[in-house]
């Protein structure tokens, strides 16, 4: 019996002593990530929060999350209360282009490196940058357009918020994609928060003052939802194209069910776990690479389904 509990007492010290070793060797391990996140109401946002806080608790961090609601100066408050608390770095998915710099500024003035996540701060970034390439995917959603319009019709753009750097660069994308066959926007408007309610109500206002509308582009999917209600109430005679960006969970069923004819997925999941290693990387005194894009794939009913099962 003594040889027995002996051993037993020797297994339950090892365990201890591996258990000690793994969360000595993990290297968040006594460290705080504040995580400052644009708006929760969006499902793109939301899942970068889901990856950076899974792949933190993973590495042995604490993830602080807090979340803007669209608001630059509720934002820049937030990240003052984080720099306050001494957290040990700062992923930062700006809130919009106004005041933008400030939160890195301050920042950087308590030596807290800073990760920017799809926006970034062209006066003060990030000591690395991580985004989805949506220049080159709007080209390829454009394009698309194209071919399905035959170059003939009229879009019309719902723009997210007005000069952030996904804002500038989708704008650009569409833009582009649609030039090569010759198709030209007529309508531009813009957003505040990316939303649902924003893309019915500016849709609606857009299909009122020109029923003739067959293409409509919303730059981030929660636009195209709300802007494909707003297609389906105004019942008109031509067929109207909805496409959308990001390949949040419902826009990709919107797709699969034919509410939305098109989205490009990003790498959601991807982007917030290479935020914690860049954070990894900065803290260890190790190189980091600043600009760091990811992909977004074309999607459509064809291929919807893998990345339903899947999300990147």
């Amino acid at each position: 019996m003594f040889k027995i509990r002996r051993l037993a007492l020797a297994a339950a010290a090892g365990l201890a002593l591996c258990s000690a070793a793994a969360q000595a060797q993990a290297p968040g391990q006594g460290k705080t990530i504040g995580l400052a996140v644009a708006n929760l109401q969006a499902d793109f946002f939301n899942m970068i929060k889901q990856g950076v806080e899974a792949h933190g608790k993973e590495q042995g961090y604490k993830v602080v999350t807090v979340d803007a609601k669209g608001d630059a100066t509720t934002q820049v408050n937030q990240i003052q209360d984080l720099i306050a608390q001494k957290i040990d770095a700062l992923i930062y998915i700006p809130a919009g282009a106004t005041a933008a710099a400030v939160p890195v500024r301050a920042a950087r003035a308590a030596n807290i490196p800073v990760v920017n996540v799809d926006r970034n701060v062209p006066t003060n970034p990030g000591d690395a940058f991580i985004y989805g390439q949506s220049v080159a995917a709007t080209t390829e959603l454009g394009k698309w357009i194209c071919e399905q319009t035959k170059g003939q019709g009229k879009a019309v753009m719902i723009h997210g918020q007005r000069g952030t750097t996904p804002e500038v660069d989708r704008t650009k994308g569409f833009t582009d994609g649609l030039a090569t066959c010759g198709m030209k926007i007529s309508q531009h408007q813009w957003t505040e928060r990316w939303s649902a309610d924003e893309g019915n109500r500016i849709a609606q206002d857009m299909l009122q003052r020109d029923p003739s509308i067959n293409v409509v582009i919303g730059q981030a999917d929660g636009i195209a939802m709300g802007a494909a209600q707003a297609v389906k109430l105004a019942k008109l005679p031509q067929r109207v194209w909805v496409v959308g960006f990001d390949g949040d969970p419902g826009a990709l069923v919107a797709v699969k069910n034919g509410t939305l004819d098109a989205t490009a997925t990003q790498q959601t999941w991807t982007m917030g776990k290479m935020a914690v290693d860049a954070v990894t990387s900065i803290l260890a005194g190790k190189p980091v690479v600043k600009d760091q894009p990811t992909d977004a794939k074309l999607t459509l009913k064809s291929n919807v389904d893998q990345f339903i099962k899947q999300h990147p």
